[in-house]
């Protein structure tokens, strides 16, 4: 299968023993410089520290449980970082500064967030244990989450009701609301035995109608007919006749491709239709803003939940590779574009040996089925396994 670079911005967040740092007086910086030289990144900048508290250990049951759960809820929580930024987009549609200038965490641009990322020890306090600190994290997502899905949802249907309004007063005569086109003065109101209807004539039948309208049923009053007002395709006309022929007329009109609007003269019902577009414009425009509050807040503290959840699970995952006591070195790696999997194999040929002769890859990073050390066990040896922990930040 060929390769698909990642939608966003890639970082491999990468954990090594100590014990792999070249010589020097500071592993981690000797470390990171080390990278840098060979997977040839362009910038010393492309490879930073990533700092990860040492937190309290259980039992190695209890990690490998942990480890089990810390995927699922990396990928959830991964989920509803992006899931804010499909509403950011959806709201600030082709501004792509907005939507950048919204994507500020702990008031820093989203990647200097991530390459100078400290744990939080004020909120999240290292002494907790790992399932007391994780159940923090993720009620905090999902609360952010699920409210941003209800307010945003909100903000749909009150966008799709004055989509539905504003529709109302642009489409043609035949359709368009006439709150804002008739007059009083065009109705014969008061009447016990009168009424006005109003019909949208094509424009290419006006002739035709004014000719037979007043002989289609008994009782119209003769002309009556009256332009109301027009457009490219319509003529808008209104016809006085008495009420009980007013059913058959609408009826003959439809007949001959007219198109009768259900229209009464009320002052209220005026009033209240303009009334129904202000609160529709209103409610929009609130809700709007409410959710552009709301998902800049939620990509905000659901981007740092994320990343302060991938140290918890980078942690419990060299402790579970490399062993105790805790002894390795966590950094963050930001691959060229054009060079993703060179990197990643890079970084395979230089620390396979980590994981022994279990784990042999061939020079594409796959496991070599047919290694003696897997023996009967290769079907079964997951092959995305890595001889390192490293875990993917994809910034969208």
């Amino acid at each position: 299968m060929a390769f698909q670079a990642p939608n966003g911005t890639l970082y491999y967040l990468l954990s090594l023993p100590t014990s792999v740092a070249p010589p020097g007086a500071d592993p981690e910086s000797s470390l990171v410089k080390d990278l840098t030289t060979t997977l040839l990144l362009p910038s010393k900048d492309d490879v930073t520290q990533f700092l990860i508290p040492h937190f309290k250990i259980g039992t190695l049951d209890q990690l490998v449980q942990q480890s089990e759960e810390l995927s699922k809820f990396d990928s959830q929580f991964e989920s509803a970082v992006s899931r804010s930024v499909e509403v950011l987009k959806n709201i600030y549609v082709d501004e792509p500064e907005q939507i950048a200038a919204a994507k500020i965490v702990a008031d820093k641009p989203v990647e200097t967030y991530l390459k100078s990322f400290q744990w939080n020890t004020a909120k999240y306090r290292v002494d907790k244990p790992i399932t007391e600190l994780v159940d923090i994290l993720s009620k905090e997502v999902y609360a952010l989450d699920g409210d941003l899905k209800t307010l945003y949802n909100n903000y749909v249907l009150a966008k799709s009701n004055l989509g539905a309004v504003e529709r109302k007063q642009t489409g043609n005569l035949s359709t368009r609301s006439l709150q804002d086109v008739v007059k009083k003065s065009d109705f014969v109101l008061g009447s016990e035995y009168l009424e006005t209807v109003l019909v949208a004539v094509p424009k290419q039948m006006v002739k035709t109608f004014i000719k037979i309208y007043e002989t289609l049923v008994p009782m119209v009053v003769p002309r009556s007919a009256n332009l109301v007002t027009e457009d490219s395709e319509f003529s808008l006309y209104s016809v006085t006749l008495f009420k009980k022929s007013v059913p058959e007329f609408l009826h003959k009109c439809r007949e001959s491709k007219w198109y009768p609007r259900d229209f009464k003269w009320s002052e209220g019902i005026i009033e209240d239709l303009k009334k129904e577009q202000e609160k529709a414009e209103q409610q929009e425009r609130r809700l709007w803003g409410e959710v552009v509050r709301l998902a800049r807040a939620t990509y905000t503290d659901t981007f740092q939940a994320w990343l302060h959840l991938k140290s918890i699970r980078v942690f419990v995952e060299s402790v579970l590779r490399y062993g105790l006591p805790p002894d390795f070195i966590s950094v963050l790696v930001k691959p060229p574009v054009t060079s993703i999997e060179k990197v990643k194999m890079a970084l395979t040929q230089k620390y396979g040996y980590l994981a022994g002769n279990a784990f042999v890859k061939d020079k594409k990073g796959k496991i070599v089925q047919a290694d003696q050390g897997l023996q009967e066990y290769s079907t079964i040896v997951d092959t995305e396994y890595e001889a390192f922990v490293i875990y993917e930040v994809i910034i969208v």
